[in-house]
């Protein structure tokens, strides 16, 4: 019986402070050193908010306060061994609290506070094309509450 095929599903935050958004330097699996939003994967039992939350924290150090959805983004890639792979990625908009001293995710190189202009001069060090869509459309002023995706149900099974 083969395994069926499913998205990773993915939450990143986009927080602008003072004109800078706020990005990771994180390490790829082949070495590649890529920009990208504080976030991660989301884990079983969470609601999309708490993925966001912690992934921020544990990414960059700052205690993120989400309060908008920014928006869905679904990317495809098919990998150098032929798979395909989809992620399903929500984005949240929201604010920082300072930066806690504390260890980062091992992949996560450092954090930058860097402008449209400094993101829009290293495209090749982007992570993927959302990493700029999300900022382009956060310039733009997109945004649904927060209710439209924190339903949230706990169900045992």
């Amino acid at each position: 019986m083969s395994q069926r095929w499913r998205p990773y599903i993915v939450v990143a935050g986009i927080i602008e402070q003072d004109g800078r958004f706020l990005l990771v330097e994180e390490r790829e699996e082949d070495g590649q050193i890529t920009l990208n939003q504080p976030g991660g994967l989301l884990e079983a039992g969470e609601s999309l908010v708490q993925a966001v939350t912690r992934e921020v924290l544990e990414e960059s150090g700052y205690t993120f306060f989400p309060e908008t959805f920014l928006g869905a983004y679904h990317l495809s890639y098919r990998m150098q061994d032929g798979a395909d792979v989809s992620y399903l990625r929500f984005a949240f908009t929201g604010s920082v609290g300072e930066q806690a001293k504390q260890d980062l995710d091992p992949d996560i190189v450092r954090t930058h506070w860097m402008t449209k202009e400094e993101l829009l001069a290293c495209p090749d060090r982007h992570r993927s094309v959302v990493v700029m869509q999300c900022i382009e459309d956060y310039l733009a002023g997109q945004r649904v509450p927060l209710t439209a995706v924190s339903r949230y149900t706990s169900m045992d099974i």
